[in-house]
């Protein structure tokens, strides 16, 4: 039986056993103290299967059922400028995450100034990374536009990393009659785990911990929200403190990306693109030699709701590790490793079907060149496993409450 088959076959019982149990069995979230206290919540199981190359999880020529999200979130409006919010989260993602429960966000938000003209406030603790179009809202499957996100510009293999940081938010929020436009600047810390390390040096013995991080975003959005545009700009350090015996010295890894956005939304369609210049630099480790490169990254995509249940999802996502050596080649005689590792080249097609409104399923195919994105954990034999080509089948069902 082939593993196309037994992908369609095992997905089709496992997901009429969860509509049936969701379709029997509500669960109510919490509205109380007249709305100023909530608690909303959301599950989501996912089926991954791939011809070549593992992903989420041993999914080459074989299903994984390795990737899950469990989320549980309570916000209390103290007063009207005053907030308090949190998110408990479970993510499991193959190898690179086990799906131990962690706190997603935790913030105090106080609205300093507000008025017909927009607002001024701060936001102090944990702090979703305004980055790009969707990094804030990644988490939840039903404001993404896919079963992933573009991964040229959202890795799951550095997740973590790019998810949340410790420190302090300032926003501001201007309404006019041409739009309202937007602006964030962060200071904080990243929060690191050992999938963005491996993705970052592989397997050491010493320790990373993240430095103190900025990240800044303007954002416009029409008054009917037919066009967003947005700019990010990210300054991150990531320090490495070696252990008692080790080969590599006390070195670092800086990150500064510049992220375009933009969309336009039309009634029954929507149009999106984003545009990412990745400069990074890994100097001062001793044993790995000094290495300084920029990427590029960038994706376009297109979704129509044929229905308002039915959405369509079409989109291409190309990532390169460095953009003056596009095809690998010159990484590849100087290191002896594959070439098609320094790129990715991702053709999708997904479908989103709300069977209710609390009950999502997806389904989405991708046809990839190149191993760029690969999650390095789900892949321990290494480049000279990884396949060229390779194929991509997913599902996932998502409900909320």
């Amino acid at each position: 039986m082939c593993a196309s088959y037994k992908f369609v076959h095992k997905t089709c019982a496992c997901f009429t056993i969860c509509l049936m149990l969701f379709m029997h069995n509500s669960v109510w979230a919490l509205d109380a103290l007249d709305g100023r206290l909530q608690l909303h919540g959301f599950i989501a199981q996912g089926m991954v299967n791939t011809s070549g190359n593992n992903f989420l999880g041993k999914s080459k020529d074989d299903i994984s059922y390795d990737f899950r999200e469990i989320g549980v979130n309570a916000s209390y409006r103290a007063m009207p400028q005053l907030l308090f919010s949190a998110q408990l989260m479970s993510h499991r993602a193959g190898e690179s995450d086990d799906g131990e429960p962690d706190l997603d966000y935790a913030f105090v938000d106080w609205t300093a100034f507000s008025g017909n003209w927009g607002r001024v406030g701060t936001r102090i603790g944990r702090i979703k990374n305004a980055y790009g179009l969707y990094n804030t809202t990644r988490d939840v499957p039903f404001a993404r536009p896919g079963i992933l996100l573009p991964q040229s510009i959202y890795f799951e293999r550095t997740r973590k990393l790019s998810l949340a940081s410790d420190g302090i938010n300032f926003y501001a929020d201007h309404l006019s009659e041409l739009g309202t436009f937007s602006a964030e600047v962060s200071l904080g810390y990243p929060v690191i785990d050992k999938a963005s390390e491996t993705a970052i040096l592989g397997k050491v013995r010493g320790d990373f911990h993240t430095d103190l991080t900025q990240l800044y975003q303007l954002k416009y959005e029409s008054p009917s929200a037919e066009y967003v545009f947005a700019a990010t700009v990210v300054n991150m350090g990531v320090s490495y403190d070696p252990a008692t015996v080790d080969v590599l010295k006390a070195g670092s890894f800086l990150f500064d990306p510049v992220v375009l956005s933009a969309q336009y939304n039309a009634e029954k369609w929507s149009l999106t693109g984003e545009y990412a210049f990745r400069s990074s630099r890994l100097r001062g480790f001793g044993a790995f030699p000094d290495v300084a490169q920029d990427g590029e990254s960038y994706y376009l995509q297109g979704t129509y709701r044929v229905t308002p249940k039915l959405e369509m999802l079409m989109r291409y996502d190309v990532a390169y590790s460095n953009r003056d050596d596009r095809n690998g080649s010159e990484y590849a005689s100087r290191t002896g490793r594959p070439d098609f590792t320094q790129y990715s080249k991702d053709w999708t097609l997904g479908l989103r079907y709300d069977v209710t409104s609390e009950f999502m399923v997806r389904a989405e195919y991708h046809n990839i060149e190149g191993t760029s994105i690969l999650p390095t954990l789900d892949n321990p034999a290494g480049p000279a496993s990884y396949e060229k080509r390779w194929d991509m089948w997913m599902l996932l069902g998502s409900y909320r409450f």
